[in-house]
């Protein structure tokens, strides 16, 4: 997967589709959870003193093809292509414009 956490990206399929969000979060593989996308309804107890019950908001999970790396020099959804440095370090690329990313 040639996603990172912290990657620019954009939704591409889903209900709240063409969305430019910031740090995807990865729990687990080919999932990524994007904040404010694909948001459910969840109830919840009230456990102890501390935590109230209700209705909460929690983000769920995307599957990685739904969302796109965005570059920050064509400031356009993307793919990643690799280069190697001349000291032999891996570094990902826009392969539309060629910077990294």
């Amino acid at each position: 997967m040639k996603l990172r956490k912290g990657d620019h990206v954009r939704v591409i399929a889903a209900r709240t589709s063409a969305r430019r969000r910031h740090h995807p979060r990865l729990p687990e593989f080919d999932k990524v959870i994007v904040d404010g996308v694909n948001v459910a309804k969840r109830h919840t107890r009230a456990t102890g003193q501390t935590m109230q019950g209700g209705i909460i908001d929690k983000d769920m999970p995307l599957h990685v093809s739904n969302v796109a790396i965005v570059c920050t020099g064509c400031d356009q959804p993307t793919r990643v292509g690799y280069r190697f440095e001349d000291d032999g370090t891996k570094v990902r690329v826009c392969c539309k414009c060629g910077k990294d990313l």
